[in-house]
């Protein structure tokens, strides 16, 4: 009895194929690509998400391992496309981020900073907890699946081997980027009006009363109401935030 494994260098070279946009997108996912993930686990992740994808998108590709040119090509476009894709879930996440800061500034909280556990650089702390609080309600109402159909529908957006746009990809970035600030100042607007009364408020203040030390009366004064407001209206931010997600992730998974 003979047993045929000609077919297993092409197959290894698919496998490997998908795993570079796969593997470049889940690198760069917010929630499985922070820097306080296992590197192992992600690793696990990407290579199931590719064993999963590849018997499916396996016939897209048309390989000849005597041509090392094209394939390093093909490498290198796979490559570029999950960077792509998962820059777009990574600039959409932002939001949270500009968000936050607005909301620090106006409460007086601007100069508080921790650590950002996904980033492992410093931000603000309200930020730090909206960021987590967000990856948090994504996975808690299951949007992470349309990542996984993103990553399936990229197949039929973008399909090996053939040139990609790049005025589309330009386009789809700078949409992307444009919305996120846009989502982040609408989920900071309750706060930019409430700043903007308070300080008019402090500065009618303190001319009724020039000898009141205002600043030690409306910075505790500032934070307590602030976090009352943030308190009031969480769950209406992170409603908008998630139509923000859901909207994006639909672009990336036409077909789901």
């Amino acid at each position: 009895m003979r047993v045929d494994i000609s077919f297993l260098p092409v197959l290894a070279a698919t496998f490997m194929l998908v795993f570079a946009r796969i593997g470049t997108m889940v690198m760069l996912l917010p929630g499985l690509g922070e820097m306080n993930v296992p590197s192992r686990l992600r690793l696990t992740i990407a290579l199931a998400l590719s064993a999963v994808l590849l018997p499916l998108h396996q016939h897209l590709y048309t390989l000849d391992l005597n041509a090392f040119g094209p394939l390093v090509a093909l490498l290198g476009q796979e490559i570029l496309i999950g960077g792509a894709l998962g820059t777009t879930a990574r600039l959409t996440m932002s939001a949270m981020q500009i968000a936050g800061a607005v909301v620090a500034q106006q409460l007086g909280l601007g100069f508080v900073t921790s650590v950002d556990p996904t980033q492992g650089q410093q931000g603000a702390l309200i930020g730090n907890f909206l960021a987590l609080f967000g990856v948090t309600m994504i996975f808690a109402t299951d949007l992470h699946h349309l990542v996984i159909a993103g990553l399936n529908d990229s197949y039929s957006l973008f399909r090996p081997g053939e040139f990609m746009s790049f005025g589309d990809i330009a386009a789809l970035s700078t949409r992307t980027v444009g919305t996120a600030f846009r989502i982040g100042i609408q989920l900071s607007a309750p706060f930019l009006i409430f700043g903007l009364l308070f300080n008019l408020g402090l500065g009618v203040l303190s001319r009724l009363m020039p000898q009141m030390q205002v600043f030690f009366v409306g910075v505790p004064l500032s934070i307590l109401l602030g976090l009352l407001i943030l308190f009031v209206v969480l769950g209406a931010m992170m409603s908008t935030f998630l139509g923000s997600v859901e909207s994006v992730l639909r672009e990336l998974a036409p077909n789901s």
